[in-house]
């Protein structure tokens, strides 16, 4: 398993941009604009470690984030999505979003926080019963 990224909700991406690239001193790595979901991802690593990112999203959409939910959540890329989520829903994990597309799924620890894990290199072909399954609570 291999640590990715944070996940921060934001509300004004030019004023988020100017705090974490021109104030905190990150910069940025990658963005993807994604009209079809309506939402910009915007990728930051402080200088010279790349290995670590603050991904900044920010929904088109206003939105209020109650409960904490600005923060987003933690991910970690896996060698084997359904291998993966296999052994946690085994474990008595729930797999809040199952991984339908082969390449997705969340799980949240026992304190709520929200887990991305993300197949690592192309996705794997859907597969049963992951294809199938439904989202579960929040994520």
């Amino acid at each position: 398993m291999k640590y990715l990224h944070t996940m921060v909700r934001v509300s004004d991406l030019d004023r988020s941009l100017d705090f974490y690239v021109n104030k905190l001193g990150l910069r940025e790595v990658r963005r993807l604009e994604r009209p079809e979901g309506r939402y910009t991802l915007v990728f930051l690593a402080a200088p010279g470690d790349e290995s670590a990112l603050v991904e900044l999203t920010y929904n088109w959409d206003p939105e209020e984030y109650g409960e904490g939910r600005n923060f987003g959540h933690l991910a970690y890329e896996v060698e084997n999505i359904y291998e993966t989520c296999q052994r946690l829903a085994d474990a008595g994990v729930t797999i809040n979003r199952p991984p339908r597309d082969g390449y997705m799924a969340f799980v949240r620890s026992p304190d709520n926080i929200s887990i991305e894990l993300l197949q690592k290199g192309a996705p794997l072909a859907p597969a049963e019963p992951w294809k199938s399954l439904p989202n579960i609570g929040k994520w």
